[in-house]
């Protein structure tokens, strides 16, 4: 990540260790939108009691996330109207290592997020297999309306993760963010990190060092914030903040768009 070398400097921790200490699938998410040299200065302030995932001696990786909705936007639409339980459904693929997971993510009233994973083909991330959509029917929030699922948007960027040994934090840096919509609509974020605290609900020292910093957490969703930067009529005060940062429209995506575009999402296209 360039303007993130510092996280080069950082000693490393493996996935296993890192699961074990804080995998966290339940928990209390922060996000800040910062410019990248803010984000060095926090992990700077962290200090040597920070360490940084490493898998093969990379600590940069691709990550590439298709999520999916119903015709009529019940995902998106639950999030924007800020409906208490809510659900978000995804394939998350990581590009460097070839692995890929179907995701469901869901939002309880206390505003804890609940994580349920399972192993899929990265070949077909996509789209939603047989296998698939019985995966998320199980998901009380869903269940009949996985026959309805189609992909609505792509999001890919680099993240790095980070574990704060001061109370056991997991801290995600992404950046290089870009999205598009199945019919090839694309849009980036250049020169700013997302950070994002997982904690299992009380603020942690990183977020005390983005305060520190003049940063407060801001709502934000890949999905959901991306998808209103590429198309501003829909309902999306809740992201107005984030929405001000420097969005770049780019050329259409043709070459990205796959059969799926002939059943492109209503909302998105």
């Amino acid at each position: 990540m360039v303007g993130l070398e510092i996280i080069e400097r950082l000693d490393p921790i493996d996935l296993d260790e890192l699961d074990a200490v804080a995998a966290l699938l339940t928990r209390r998410d922060r996000k800040y939108v910062v410019p990248i040299e803010v984000a060095a200065q926090a992990v700077e302030r962290l200090g040597e009691g920070s360490r940084v995932l490493e898998i093969d001696g990379r600590s940069r990786f691709q990550y590439e996330s298709v999520y999916f909705d119903t015709p009529d936007g019940v995902s998106y639409l639950a999030t924007a109207h800020r409906r208490p339980r809510r659900f978000k459904v995804r394939t998350r693929s990581y590009l460097d290592s070839g692995r890929c997971l179907l995701e469901i993510k869901t939002r309880d009233p206390r505003g804890r997020t609940a994580k349920q994973r399972h192993p899929y083909p990265i070949e077909r991330r996509d789209g939603l297999d047989r296998t698939g959509r019985a995966f998320v029917a199980e998901c009380d929030l869903i269940g009949g309306q996985s026959a309805s699922l189609a992909p609505a948007l792509t999001s890919r960027y680099t993240r790095s993760t980070l574990l704060v040994d001061a109370d056991d934090t997991r801290v995600t840096l992404d950046q290089d963010l870009e999205a598009w919509t199945p019919d090839g609509r694309t849009v980036c974020l250049p020169d700013v990190a997302i950070v994002e605290t997982k904690t299992p609900g009380q603020p942690s020292e990183a977020d005390r060092v983005l305060w520190s910093l003049g940063y407060r957490p801001a709502r934000l969703s890949k999905f959901c914030t991306c998808l209103a930067a590429l198309r501003p009529e829909l309902p999306s005060n809740r992201w107005t903040r984030v929405l001000r940062q420097p969005w770049r429209l780019v050329d259409s995506r043709a070459a990205r768009a796959t059969e799926t575009a002939a059943q492109s999402w209503p909302l998105a296209g």
